[in-house]
């Protein structure tokens, strides 16, 4: 479904009844990726996953994609559906777009799982290396996304899921420069909400992989604790819906 928000279009599904769970992807990355959990947890309850803005068939809506300004479009698409309360589950910028929901929208947010994603802001070298990314888009969009995806992963399961990551490539090569480039400049600027996640009296969880090559799985374990989330680990890296497909279903079938 395509729904108008500040003269750009938003694309969503939604599908099942009750109970609502909301699902939004990570950086380079679409709706699609929860594919292989609606039919599951539809039967159960209401499934509505987004394309955050500059992402999958949605528009773009600014230069700079805060975390704030994507809530503020999931904000749009869950008024337009009549949601009043929401579990959460974000990938990676899911995650980071999640936080600033809870923040903003405190009252509709009844849980929230973060996989591969964190509360903490970027280090001063993670925002360089942000500024460097946005101008490898500029000159070379294709070299940036096969790198970008494929950092994501170790180099055997790169092999092991060979078809998934082309397929994510694939998906990604779509996106504008304009899109990517808004999304890096809005991660590079989110603020630390750690205090803010640990103040939140919901269910909180957060998926990590102990090898994921772009979070430090030890930081992970401290943010978790010092937030009372409760933490489920996995052995590999920052792709769980796709290396971990199996153990991620099993938890999101739990969840309320």
């Amino acid at each position: 479904m395509m729904l108008n928000y500040r003269n750009t279009q938003l694309y969503y599904t939604s599908k099942g009844i009750g109970n609502p769970i909301v699902f939004l992807h990570g950086f380079l990355e679409s709706s699609n990726i929860w594919n292989f959990i609606i039919p599951t947890l539809s039967q159960k309850r209401q499934v509505i996953c987004i394309d955050l803005p500059g992402h999958g068939n949605s528009g773009i809506l600014e230069e700079v994609h805060s975390m704030e300004l994507m809530a503020e479009a999931v904000h749009h698409i869950l008024s337009h559906l009549g949601i009043e309360r929401a579990t959460f589950v974000g990938h990676s910028m899911g995650g980071y777009v999640s936080l600033a929901f809870s923040e903003k929208f405190p009252i509709i947010i009844s849980g929230l799982a973060l996989i591969n994603s964190t509360p903490d802001e970027d280090s001063e070298e993670k925002k360089e290396t942000r500024d460097r990314a946005a101008s490898l888009v500029k000159r070379n969009k294709s070299a940036f996304v096969n790198m970008a995806i494929s950092n994501l992963l170790s180099p055997e399961n790169s092999l092991k899921f060979k078809s998934e990551i082309e397929g994510l490539k694939k998906e990604a090569q779509n996106f504008s420069k304009e899109g990517i480039i808004a999304a890096l400049k809005g991660m590079k600027i989110r603020t630390n909400k750690i205090e803010g996640l640990k103040s939140l009296d919901i269910p909180k969880f957060i998926v990590a992989g102990k090898n994921d090559p772009v979070m430090d799985y030890k930081r992970v374990e401290n943010v978790a604790k010092h937030c009372n989330c409760r933490l489920i680990s996995f052995d590999d890296g920052h792709l769980a819906f796709i290396e971990n497909q199996e153990e991620l279903q099993n938890f999101l079938r739990l969840i309320d």
